[in-house]
């Protein structure tokens, strides 16, 4: 799989989110990594230093309602993610051509308020 993006950088996007997304009371999920190394299937690790070539970062972000949002974002540029308002709206959310990590934060600050409405 091309490496397009840094997963590392991806993840410190998710990192500077997470306060405000807590103080908005949203629950954040451990960010996860799947390791391209180890053979299938593949376990997802909380712990970085444990993943040798890391080809996924993802989390889970939870609100009121039952709603939320499951993001895991691949090193090649896509994303896999869907989501559920907790109301009547949900499902997989189309997430190819991310180029870097900042435009997956650009994503994220879309996708949040797609399954979350308005913050404020």
């Amino acid at each position: 799989m091309e490496r397009i993006i840094d997963l590392d950088h991806a993840a410190a996007v998710v990192a500077e989110r997470t306060g405000p997304w807590l103080a908005a009371g949203l629950t954040v999920g451990q960010v996860t990594w799947r390791d391209h190394a180890v053979p299938w299937p593949e376990q997802l690790e909380t712990d970085r230093s444990l993943v040798r070539d890391p080809d996924s970062v993802g989390v889970l972000i939870s609100g009121p309602g039952d709603a939320g949002l499951s993001v895991a974002l691949f090193r090649g540029g896509w994303a896999d993610v869907d989501y559920f308002d907790g109301l009547d709206d949900g499902g997989p959310i189309p997430a190819f051509g991310i180029t870097s990590a900042a435009a997956f934060g650009t994503q994220l600050d879309q996708w949040v308020p797609r399954a979350f409405g308005n913050l404020g």
